[in-house]
């Protein structure tokens, strides 16, 4: 399931880079003018198919094993799922950050852990799960253990890794969109695909993926 999810929320955007060498329209929203060319793609998503049949496939049918979901007779109710929604972005956000902050920091953790991701400095939708093997583990336990530790009803759950992987997809999609997450939330609360594209080219900057406060808090956050 996760691989389907993933790869229907990049399709869109990788339509998107195959036109936008062609149509001025398209080309006016992307962040930085590199062009994405088909090696690029497929160097990218190679890696991520390997990283799902290798890692995150089994330890999805491990964790259903050992944690089978039985969904209780009664659903959530709305303002439940939306506080546990926010609830786990908030965690997962927070731990992200520290995580991202502390593999830049430490030059021994960012050569050996976090460069591979690096490689790219100009974004594209098939880079957000361009990582190897201590990344992708640590993100997904991150985002497997939020849920539990908040005690989310399964349907919540579902939709919390379907809404954190949109958001991921859509972090690196290296558009600027009219309708983006980040023109939605309003104070600039939520930095989005700029945001975190700008982390790409500076690299020390922009740690945190989604919200904007920690890298207000800690001096972090670059708006150019």
């Amino acid at each position: 399931m996760p691989d389907r999810f993933y790869l229907s929320f990049c399709s869109p955007f990788v339509l998107l880079d195959l036109l936008s060498s062609r149509f001025d329209l398209v080309r006016k929203y992307k962040i930085q003018q590199k062009p994405v060319t088909l090696r690029m793609m497929w160097t990218c998503l190679a890696l991520s198919l390997y990283n799902h049949i290798v890692y995150i496939f089994p330890l999805s049918v491990l964790h259903w094993y050992w944690r089978p979901v039985f969904y209780p007779a009664e659903a959530p109710r709305f303002l439940e799922v939306i506080g546990h929604l926010v609830s786990c972005l908030l965690l997962f956000d927070f731990q992200y950050f520290v995580w991202h902050l502390l593999h830049h920091k430490v030059p021994w953790l960012y050569r050996t852990f976090h460069k591979v991701h690096h490689k790219h400095t100009s974004t594209f939708v098939l880079t957000t799960e361009y990582s190897g093997a201590w990344e992708t583990l640590s993100l997904g336990l991150f985002a497997a253990m939020n849920p539990m530790l908040l005690g989310c009803h399964p349907f919540t759950e579902m939709l919390f890794h379907i809404l954190n992987m949109w958001l991921s997809v859509e972090d690196h999609c290296g558009y600027d969109l009219p309708w983006a997450t980040h023109r939605l939330v309003p104070f600039g609360l939520y930095g989005g695909a700029p945001h975190h594209d700008l982390h790409h080219q500076k690299f020390k900057a922009n740690y945190a993926p989604y919200f904007t406060h920690w890298d207000k808090l800690f001096g972090t956050l670059h708006s150019e």
